[in-house]
């Protein structure tokens, strides 16, 4: 039987509050003859890359580690991942609440809504697609006032029960993985090494489900 492309298992929790690691953006830049430089933005997105190797503190976490790789067959098939640094739709100690993101503003039509998170501010803020909510950490509000919805936890869509009127702001509030896969198709353990505090380097990059 052939393999889904993505599992919706999470890589170990205690190992990954440990990984390094954060977004990745690819930029090409040209010099001019006048000092001048010419940048360009080659991707729209961010790409998350992390270490796993760096969250491994015990024998116990090697072994978690090597028994969700071959469960994932290595590069094969991509997985949920929790970023120990940005999991969550508030500001670094905030509480969660459903006012945290805007996801559009309603036109007396339109249900459903994609998940997404905002970084910085007004017109050079960056809107961050979230694909991998967490499930029963959703919550959604139009005009300010939490109402009921269907979400699709393997997507980030959400769908209301009715539609928000006319100008009616939409926002939410979550918790959310990231849809990650193994960099590498060989795991190379040395006990003897990691004993002697030789970490091993488990590159993780992230993928669009």
């Amino acid at each position: 039987m052939a393999l889904a492309s993505f599992s919706e298992e999470r890589f170990p929790l205690r190992v990954a509050f440990g990984t390094s690691g954060g977004p990745e953006r690819r930029t090409d830049i040209v010099r001019l003859s006048t000092g001048y430089e010419n940048r360009n933005q080659r991707t729209r997105h961010s790409v998350r890359r992390y270490d796993a190797g760096s969250g491994v503190k015990s024998l116990a976490d090697l072994a978690a580690v090597l028994d969700f790789f071959e469960a994932r067959r290595g590069r094969l098939v991509a997985f949920r991942f929790r970023d120990p640094f940005d999991a969550r739709s508030s500001r670094y100690g905030l509480p969660q609440t459903p006012l945290d993101q805007g996801l559009g503003i309603g036109d007396g039509e339109m249900r459903r809504f994609q998940l997404a998170k905002r970084y910085g501010e007004g017109e050079d803020a960056y809107q961050r697609p979230i694909a991998k909510p967490v499930a029963g950490s959703v919550r959604l509000a139009v005009a300010g006032v939490e109402v009921p919805f269907a979400m699709d936890a393997a997507t980030g869509w959400v769908t209301l029960d009715t539609a928000p009127a006319v100008g009616a702001a939409v926002t939410a509030g979550f918790e959310f993985d990231v849809p990650v896969r193994f960099d590498m198709d060989h795991l190379a353990v040395n006990m003897a090494a990691f004993e002697a505090g030789d970490i091993p380097t488990i590159p993780l990059v992230e993928v669009r489900p």
